[in-house]
């Protein structure tokens, strides 16, 4: 994998929702984590097209942290980060983030976002050209 790819976060206006909008050349391929009252949870996959964006969770947020791994469909590579959590390679909703591998899962390294306590905040994967964009 091992292609740089950058990550950009605002606040966003609008309704409340988590979404995430890809500013990439690439078709872009989204998995989440959260904390569901004590128990952790990651669900993928969502494929978001060149230029557009979808909700991930819609409402209100009631976290202030959530986790991205996501996976670039046509150029390879991924936005990755240091928090271990379970995917499988087709649709999923999995409970826990231990033993991923002993439960038939794959281990990803998703990055945190913080939303700040905000109701709502959109995620937005640029190019790693773009000023202000952090390298991951």
């Amino acid at each position: 994998m091992g292609a740089l790819a950058v990550l950009f976060l605002q606040s966003a206006p609008a309704k409340a929702d988590l979404r995430l909008c890809n500013k990439t050349p690439s078709r872009v391929g989204v998995a989440i984590g959260y904390k569901d009252k004590k128990v952790w949870t990651t669900e993928g996959w969502w494929n978001v097209p060149i230029n557009s964006c979808e909700t991930l969770v819609s409402g209100t947020l009631v976290s202030r942290y959530y986790y991205v791994y996501a996976v670039d469909y046509d150029h390879g590579g991924e936005w990755s980060g240091k928090y271990v959590m379970c995917t499988k390679d087709k649709m999923f909703t999995i409970e826990g983030t231990e033993d991923c591998v002993p439960r038939g899962f794959n281990r990803s390294g998703f990055f945190e976002v913080d939303t700040g306590e905000q109701t709502s905040w959109t995620i937005q994967l640029n190019e790693p050209a773009q000023q202000g964009a952090q390298h991951k």
